[in-house]
């Protein structure tokens, strides 16, 4: 690759066939005869064997799966000091709730640490990330454990890990509570929209109301049961080509773990961000996010948001060719 060219890369976008299943429902809708919600009562179905949990609510954006669960929580919750999503505490200061943070290695908790945070703080819920900052897989088996037992709420955002095949993100038997969006670009890639899913039906309950006022369209409805379909794919693929970038560069944060996005540490974020942007084209997105950042990491990086491309950019060639491009400037 010579000085003039770039790495040219596509964003993530909902599938063709996501498209035709929206066109179908949008002139259905002219319809008398015909019903919207089969679409909802489908794609709910459809969460339901992604997730294993009997309960699902498909509401209009990831937010809005956060708001509708943590309407329902009546005393304090845990998140991470790191690696989160902003919009736990931020709803949360909407609502109300009162917060605190918990200490982690760079996003990701560890059992020990909660355990005894739990001994000294009483805590309804827990709200993390199945991947901190995108980039480190959570032991959610152990955490999940240590909530049970002390009669404290996990709720897992698997926006990043919908689809795991193995089952140890993004599944029933390790959260009380899923939820996610399905906006662009995440793994059950519908554009739009978004879910909770869960075993406890008092949570259901309690969250009808916001829940039926924030539901998805039908036009959402019909992406979303295309795209689940495709999710697993997805994470595989981006897990696989975030382990082998993580390879390639020893500044990567969490390099035994897996993850959908790639950390670099670096002493100038700005400047390495810049430098990066000015060799790799991103058609119709971005992949380049700079740290301190909470979502990501508290200390200075920069971010390769694999997850945000489509996955025939996830080639060989191509991942040769952004390992190339980022050494010219680590």
């Amino acid at each position: 690759m010579t000085k003039k060219q770039k790495l040219h890369l596509k964003a993530k976008r909902p599938s063709p066939q996501s498209s035709e299943a929206m066109c179908r429902v949008a002139k259905n809708l002219c319809r008398v005869d015909y019903n919207p919600f089969e679409e909802l009562k489908g794609a709910e179905d459809s969460i339901k064997n992604l997730t294993g949990h009997n309960n699902v609510k498909v509401v209009n954006s990831g937010n809005s799966a956060i708001l509708s669960v943590m309407s329902t929580i009546n005393g304090a919750i845990l998140i991470p000091d790191q690696g989160g999503w902003s919009g736990f505490e931020e709803i949360a200061r909407v609502l109300k709730v009162p917060t605190n943070k918990i200490d982690t290695n760079q996003g990701v908790l560890d059992p020990e640490i909660l355990t005894e945070f739990l001994t000294d703080h009483r805590v309804e819920a827990v709200f993390l990330t199945s991947l901190a900052g995108y980039t480190a897989e959570q032991p959610l088996k152990e955490i999940y454990q240590i909530c049970d037992q002390n009669d404290v709420l996990l709720v897992e955002d698997a926006s990043g890990a919908l689809g795991d095949p193995t089952k140890k993100l993004a599944w029933a038997k390790q959260a009380h509570v899923i939820l996610a969006s399905t906006g662009s670009p995440k793994m059950v890639n519908a554009g739009g929209g978004g879910f909770l899913s869960t075993d406890q039906e008092e949570i259901v309950g309690d969250s009808k109301k916001i829940t039926k006022t924030l539901r998805a369209s039908p036009l959402t409805c019909a992406a979303i049961r295309v795209e689940v379909q495709n999710a697993s794919e997805s994470f595989t693929k981006t897990v696989d080509a975030c382990e082998y970038l993580k390879k390639e560069f020893n500044s990567a944060f969490h390099r035994e773990k897996r993850g959908v996005n790639v950390c670099l540490s670096t002493e100038d974020p700005k400047k390495f961000a810049y430098q990066l942007r000015e060799h790799i084209k991103i058609d119709g997105g971005n992949m380049i996010t700079t740290c301190p950042r909470y979502e990501r990491l508290t200390e200075p990086a920069v971010c390769l948001e694999i997850k945000n491309l489509d996955l025939r950019c996830l080639s060989q060639e191509k991942l040769e060719g952004l390992v190339e491009v980022v050494n010219k400037f680590i």
